[in-house]
């Protein structure tokens, strides 16, 4: 009996010691993939959508910088009318009309207008507009995104004027003329750089600010052209060109006296020779 008892406790102590290494292995299994995870390409896609997905949302805390402009063209009864309703619409968005013009073509007498608007009214002023007349005849609306530009220009500017502080320490700091004049020589063209970005960023500013809205707005006439149309078109044509011979005649009056006289000195002159 002792004998048994000696072999049933011998075979559970083995299955026991067979079931701690399978245990062992898988955990050293488990430790192992668990050190290969960021390695595999499932794994590396996971990570890279999640810093994909945090550039995204560190680039929506950033103000987009939007330029929007437009161009509109419809017809009109009343181009006068028209016209004050526009600029009572610019005023009231505190815009302003940076061109303005006029003229005659093709049977309409047409109007156009530059408008420069704060961005954020453009789409009052655009639906202002559409409010007043029956429909546009064309409609053109662009939207461009000038972040990224405007992010790099705002980056290389400050960097260039970290470097122009840099280039005044060590002008500071030159003993000798050559020195001197060398570093000077870099500075006026780093000087030169950062005028043209700030130019460049004060541009965008502006565009991004005031949106631009061309209004172009015409009224069709009609000419006669029947017979009576004709005659009276001749008629003044006429009378402009009897205006044009009388003007004429009196730029030449002092010849018109002269040649007279002239003549009559002259036929006396033959009539006593003969």
């Amino acid at each position: 009996m002792k004998k048994l008892g000696i072999v049933v406790f011998a075979l559970l102590l083995l299955v026991n010691c067979k079931n701690s290494d399978s245990n062992s292995l898988e955990l050293s299994a488990i430790s192992e993939n668990k050190l290969d995870l960021k390695s595999s390409p499932g794994v590396q896609k996971s990570f890279s959508e999640a810093e994909t997905s945090q550039n995204i949302d560190a680039k929506e805390l950033v103000s987009r910088k939007l330029i929007k402009n437009g161009n509109v063209l419809f017809e009109t009864n009343d181009l006068e009318k028209t016209k004050y309703s526009v600029e009572n619409l610019v005023k009231k968005y505190k815009g302003y009309i940076s061109s303005d013009s006029k003229n005659e073509y093709d049977n309409r007498i047409n109007y156009y207008l530059n408008i420069r608007i704060p961005a954020q009214y453009f789409d009052s002023i655009l639906s202002g507009i559409a409010s007043q007349i029956s429909k546009f005849d064309s409609k053109e609306i662009r939207v461009s995104d000038v972040t990224e530009e405007f992010l790099d220009i705002e980056s290389r500017l400050k960097n260039k004027k970290e470097l122009e502080k840099r280039y005044l320490e060590i002008l500071h700091q030159a003993k000798s003329v050559e020195d001197i004049l060398n570093v000077e020589r870099e500075l006026g063209k780093l000087r030169e750089e950062i005028e043209a970005t700030e130019g460049r960023l004060n541009y965008l500013s502006n565009q991004v600010s005031f949106s631009t809205l061309s209004v172009s707005f015409y009224k069709k006439v009609t000419n006669e052209t029947g017979f009576s149309g004709k005659i009276g078109e001749s008629f003044k044509n006429g009378f402009e060109n009897l205006k044009s011979f009388f003007l004429f005649i009196l730029s030449i009056w002092p010849f018109v006296i002269i040649i007279p006289i002239v003549y009559f000195l002259i036929k006396k002159w033959r009539h006593k020779k003969v």
